[in-house]
């Protein structure tokens, strides 16, 4: 199971880094992100591509960045479920 620890975390503002990930579930979740209107911007970097590990940042306009995050995940988890049904029913 992958673990998340929080590196900084303001009001409108967190920071966290992201166990045994990749670049595909951080693009994905930070694409939701961007799509909210409470985020200002939503950013991840791995240093490096086989040890790095990804830590990504999310800035709101006020809004709690926890529960932008929260939101984020529930979305990608439903999009991704819909895609497995949309696989399972085509192929």
């Amino acid at each position: 199971m992958n673990d998340i620890r929080i590196l900084n975390k303001s009001a409108n503002e967190i920071e966290f880094e992201i166990e045994d990930e990749s670049h595909g579930v951080c693009n994905a979740l930070r694409h939701i992100l961007m799509e909210d209107e409470n985020v200002e911007y939503a950013v991840y970097n791995i240093d490096h591509p086989l040890t790095g590990k990804p830590i990504m940042t999310i800035k709101t306009n006020g809004a709690d960045p926890k529960e932008a995050l929260k939101k984020a995940a529930e979305q990608l988890k439903a999009d991704s479920e819909a895609f497995k049904q949309l696989i399972e029913e085509n192929l």
